[in-house]
């Protein structure tokens, strides 16, 4: 079964938007966990405006699933990373001013950086997942950096999913099968919701983690967070297909 990791940094931007500790991120966190999540993302930026570097450390001392750390790679995130040792960390190329992430890596052009930070990483132990666009050349270099799994950038799978969802998995299906064939484990995220996860699990059934935060936490608001998760892991359950 493909793994769901509950990001819970539009926990944090409710909490922020009041003051105080309501919702409180760890109960949240620890919530997620019991309801069937089997991890806990957290992407924080510099400026700390959803999750902030203390609840990191918060929530790495209860966690007991997977706990994985997004980010850009500069010195604060690798400081971080290094100190809270999550099971993963995932680098995403985010400017300081982006709303949210909006395109994956150039593993090329940033090949040297991005292997001297997997190396730094790798040191503590740590797996990295590094987000890319469904481009094979992009895969095959995330190989040659270090990283031991991608993240394909789903956006462009979600905006054209209802026009012709053929047509918008079929990038997905090239880049996951090369780095299956090569051996990377492949990891997906950004806008999958109710509507759309389950056709890229069909599609891609050795998918091995999907991160989501936003339409998870806003269906929550219909639904509930309990009977919400237990909607998108059903979602993810192995349909048989190899």
């Amino acid at each position: 079964m493909t793994r769901l990791s509950v990001n819970v940094n539009k926990i944090a931007t409710l909490r922020n938007a009041r003051g105080g500790n309501n919702p409180n991120i760890v109960e949240v966190g620890l919530d997620c966990e019991r309801f069937g999540a089997q991890g806990i993302t957290v992407h924080p930026r510099p400026d700390e405006r959803h999750i902030r570097y203390t609840d990191v450390f918060k929530l790495k001392d209860v966690i007991t699933t997977e706990f994985n750390i997004e980010g850009y790679p500069d010195r604060r995130y690798l400081d971080l990373v290094k100190k809270a040792k999550p099971a993963q960390a995932t680098l995403v190329p985010d400017a300081v001013d982006v709303v949210t992430s909006n395109a994956g890596w150039d593993t090329m052009a940033n090949a040297a950086l991005l292997t001297d930070i997997c190396q730094e990483i790798k040191d503590e132990g740590i797996r990295i997942s590094i987000f890319v666009d469904p481009n094979p050349k992009m895969v095959e270099g995330a190989l040659e950096v270090g990283a031991d799994r991608v993240e394909l950038y789903t956006e462009p799978y979600a905006t054209n999913y209802h026009r012709d969802k053929d047509k918008a998995i079929g990038d997905y299906l090239e880049a996951a099968s090369v780095a299956r064939a090569i051996g990377l484990e492949v990891n997906a995220g950004h806008d999958l919701d109710l509507h759309n996860l389950r056709f890229l699990k069909e599609s891609i059934p050795y998918l091995t983690e999907v991160s989501i935060g936003h339409a998870l936490i806003c269906d929550a608001l219909y639904y509930g967070l309990e009977n919400t998760i237990g909607m998108y892991l059903r979602l993810l359950k192995d349909t048989g297909q190899e």
